[in-house]
């Protein structure tokens, strides 16, 4: 599921029209059918204060249960297909998309040897009127994971010389943040949802003890190139082949 700059780590574009109310795929797994999709958001009662980040009318934080992976899925899903409507085979796609994204992120969630994902997610904010099920409350979602150099590197995926995988040893100079699958639909855009998602993720690398944050973006995306030097991320100006073959940059925030 995540060969090197698959879709996964591809940073997707930040303009998502998503259904006004989007109705989910049917999946034919027995996993899948015991989601319900009518759930609720937790209530205040059940977050910690320092575990969330509200601005306007939304919240960021970690998602926290399957149908929040599931619905953070479908919006990837819808992302990575929106200018493939017209394709006869999208609904099949999107289905499969989802599926395949909601294993990943719950495979992701297990650290790894020292590895960690935090699927992050903007949510509406319900009133003491209005109560939304998730489905319809999720308006972006990003990953952070937790990576390590490996081999020598000074950035990720430089090309150097192999070296003696038995000398690599896991630690804090070696670590670092990475951002991935950022989205947002389209009625929440222009509202700082993906900046706020950023700060959210920025201050979770900063409790994670992480000094560094790497995202790619792809080199025709200048708005989301605006978006991450905006919140201070720099250039790496050494591209690899790898990167000027796809066509990305890589960029990196000092925390």
């Amino acid at each position: 599921m995540e060969p090197k700059f698959s879709h996964n780590r591809k940073i997707e574009e930040l303009s998502v029209e998503l259904p006004a109310q989007p109705h989910p795929p049917h999946l034919e797994s027995s996993r899948d059918r015991a989601l319900q999709f009518n759930r609720g958001q937790p209530s205040d009662k059940d977050l910690d204060p320092d575990d969330v980040f509200e601005f306007g009318g939304y919240v960021a934080r970690e998602a926290m249960c399957d149908e929040e992976y599931w619905t953070a899925a479908f919006l990837r899903a819808e992302t990575h297909w929106e200018d493939r409507n017209r394709d006869r085979y999208v609904e099949s796609h999107l289905r499969k998309y989802t599926d395949q994204e909601f294993n990943e992120i719950k495979k992701r969630r297990n650290v790894q040897f020292g590895n960690k994902c935090r699927c992050i997610v903007a949510m509406k904010k319900d009133s003491k009127d209005v109560k939304r099920p998730v489905l319809k409350s999720m308006v972006g979602t990003l990953d952070l994971r937790t990576r390590h150099l490996v081999g020598g590197e000074t950035f990720p995926e430089e090309r150097v010389k192999p070296s003696n995988f038995g000398s690599f040893r896991m630690t804090r100079s070696n670590r670092y943040g990475y951002i991935a699958n950022l989205c947002v639909s389209k009625p929440a855009r222009r509202q700082g949802v993906a900046t706020n998602m950023l700060h959210f993720a920025i201050k979770q690398a900063k409790l994670d003890e992480l000094e560094r944050v790497y995202v790619h973006v792809e080199r025709k995306n200048k708005t989301a190139q605006d978006l991450y030097k905006k919140m201070g991320f720099q250039m790496i100006e050494r591209a690899t082949p790898q990167l000027e073959e796809k066509q990305l940059y890589l960029l990196c925030l000092e925390i």
